[in-house]
């Protein structure tokens, strides 16, 4: 285990986190929302963090990271999105046709991002339109739980999908840097040591 797939996770569990919180609540944390979509667009970072901006970027994820992995309000229902991510991450490295249409999309959402802002909600609807057209088309489906009056929300859905493509945005990422579902198991205690030394840096760093 290495701090850049540490950071990766944790890129996917603020991401799924991030949906959870929107399925229940109907909002989420901003900050830590803009730092997901903006890994969505950082298609060519020049390093994993570069993709989160900083590692105070995925300061919620780490927190969920550590959470999930000594069993201190672990929240099960992230749990289970995330590991659903990481397969539905395989299936679709075996679509190249979808691969393309995704990038293609990120493109074209980018284009509107210049125009009318990240968290504009012409771009997060776009994204929202790209999971489903792409993602939502591949087994295993996401399945998200929650409040059904939230849950009816447009906006409410549309905020979920964006946050889950930023999820398979991490997925992607972790897989290319040599991450694997098993070393989660085998390599926990490390992980989650690895999580608290930079959840502690960025804390200091901040004040």
């Amino acid at each position: 285990m290495t701090e850049e797939r540490v950071l990766a996770l944790a890129g996917l569990f603020q991401a799924t986190a991030l949906a959870q919180q929107l399925a229940n609540d109907g909002r989420c944390d901003e900050n830590a929302f803009e730092s997901s979509l903006s890994s969505v667009f950082r298609i060519d970072a020049p390093s994993v963090v570069g993709v989160y901006g900083n590692v105070g970027g995925v300061r919620l994820g780490l927190r969920q990271l550590i959470s999930q992995l000594d069993d201190t309000g672990r929240d099960m229902a992230v749990t289970r999105m995330a590991v659903t991510v990481m397969r539905l991450e395989r299936s679709l490295s075996r679509q190249g046709h979808l691969l393309d249409d995704l990038q293609k999309g990120i493109v074209a959402a980018q284009r509107q991002v210049e125009h009318f802002g990240q968290d504009s909600p012409q771009v997060i609807k776009r994204l929202a339109e790209l999971y489903a057209s792409t993602l939502s088309t591949l087994k295993p489906r996401v399945m998200v739980t929650g409040n059904p009056q939230q849950l009816q929300q447009p906006r409410v859905v549309e905020k979920v999908r964006a946050s889950l493509l930023a999820a398979v945005r991490s997925a992607v990422l972790w897989r290319q840097i040599g991450g694997r579902q098993w070393q989660l198991l085998v390599y926990r205690r490390q992980c989650s040591m690895l999580a608290r030394g930079l959840l502690t840096g960025v804390t200091l760093d901040n004040g």
